[in-house]
C-alpha cells in the first residue's frame, strides 16, 4: 500500500527562528495522526506546509492523487492546489469563522463545496446540505439561518460539515475543540471519532490537549522547538513516553 502522505526533510524558517526542522512521517489512508506540543513547538506550521497553505523551505511534500499516484504539492500549479482543497482534502480552523462564510446561511456554506465541483441542481445541493447538517447533529431546520447566530459548537459543527460535504480523502484540523466549553468540547470529539471512523477518513489534528490525541488518533508526533522528538502509536507513546520532553508533558496532565 502508498501512503496516502509522504513527508521528508520538510524545513520551515521566519527569519532566524526554525520554526519547522527536517520533519518526515507518512500517514495511511484512514489513518488519523496527532501533532502535540506547547505554543510556539512548530505543530501548527508543519500542518500549514503539509496541507500547502504554506511553502516549505526545504524537503518534500507528497499526495496520493486519485488518477496520477503520488504528486509533490509544491509542483502542483495553482489551480491544481485549489481543486485538491475543494475535494480530496478539508480544513478545520481553530476559530470556525475563518472556515465560514459568515455573511450567507448555513445551508450556502454547505452547499457552496458542491457548486465549487459543478452541481447545479438547487435540490440536490439543499438536500446534500440538510444531510450533513443532519449528520454533524445540527437542526436541519435551521438551514437558512446565517452562522452568526449559532453558538461557537454549533459553528465547528457547521465548518466539519462544509469540509465533509465532497467527502474528502484527507483533513486537517487544527485546535478543533479548543475554545469550547468541556461539555460542547466532549460531544464534538465524539462526533470527530464517529465521522473519522465511519468515513475512513486520513486526517491530522494538532492540539496541545493529550485528551484529545488519545481519543481521535491512531499515532501521535511530538513537537519541540520546531522538531519532532518522538512519534509513535498513541497510546505506546502516552503510556511510557521515552523521551523527557515528551515526560514532562504526559506528568504535567497527569498531576493534581
Amino acid at each position: 500500500m502508498t501512503p496516502l502522505l509522504s513527508v521528508a526533510g520538510l524545513t520551515k524558517s521566519y527569519g532566524a527562528r526554525t520554526a519547522v526542522a527536517d520533519v518526515a512521517f507518512d500517514l495511511w489512508p484512514g489513518e488519523v495522526l496527532a501533532v502535540v506540543g506547547e505554543s510556539g513547538s512548530g505543530k501548527t506550521t508543519l500542518l500549514d506546509c503539509v496541507s500547502a497553505r504554506v511553502r516549505a523551505d526545504a524537503g518534500s511534500v507528497r499526495f496520493l492523487t486519485r488518477h496520477e499516484g503520488q504528486r509533490e504539492l509544491f509542483d502542483l500549479t495553482e489551480a491544481e492546489r485549489r481543486l485538491l482543497a475543494r475535494t480530496d482534502w478539508g480544513f478545520v480552523h481553530q476559530n470556525p469563522a475563518e472556515g465560514l462564510r459568515m455573511n450567507v446561511s448555513a445551508g450556502a456554506n454547505v452547499g457552496e463545496r458542491l457548486m465549487a465541483l459543478g452541481e447545479r441542481h438547487y435540490g440536490r445541493i439543499r438536500g446534500e446540505a440538510a444531510n450533513w447538517l443532519a449528520r454533524v447533529e445540527m437542526d436541519a431546520a435551521r438551514i437558512d439561518e446565517s452562522p452568526q447566530t449559532f453558538s461557537g459548537g454549533m459553528r465547528q459543527r457547521l465548518q466539519i460539515a462544509r469540509n465533509l460535504v465532497t467527502r474528502p480523502r484527507l483533513v486537517f484540523m487544527d485546535e478543533p475543540t479548543s475554545g469550547l466549553d468541556v461539555s460542547v468540547q466532549a460531544r464534538l470529539l465524539d462526533l470527530l471519532r464517529s465521522l473519522t471512523r465511519h468515513l475512513g477518513l486520513a486526517a491530522i489534528i494538532v492540539t496541545h490537549d493529550l485528551a484529545v490525541a488519545r481519543l481521535l488518533a491512531h499515532r501521535m508526533l511530538v513537537m519541540k522547538d520546531g522538531t519532532v522528538v518522538e512519534q509513535g502509536l498513541t497510546d505506546q507513546v502516552l503510556d511510557d513516553p521515552q523521551h523527557p520532553y515528551t515526560q514532562l508533558l504526559v506528568s504535567s496532565v497527569l498531576q493534581p
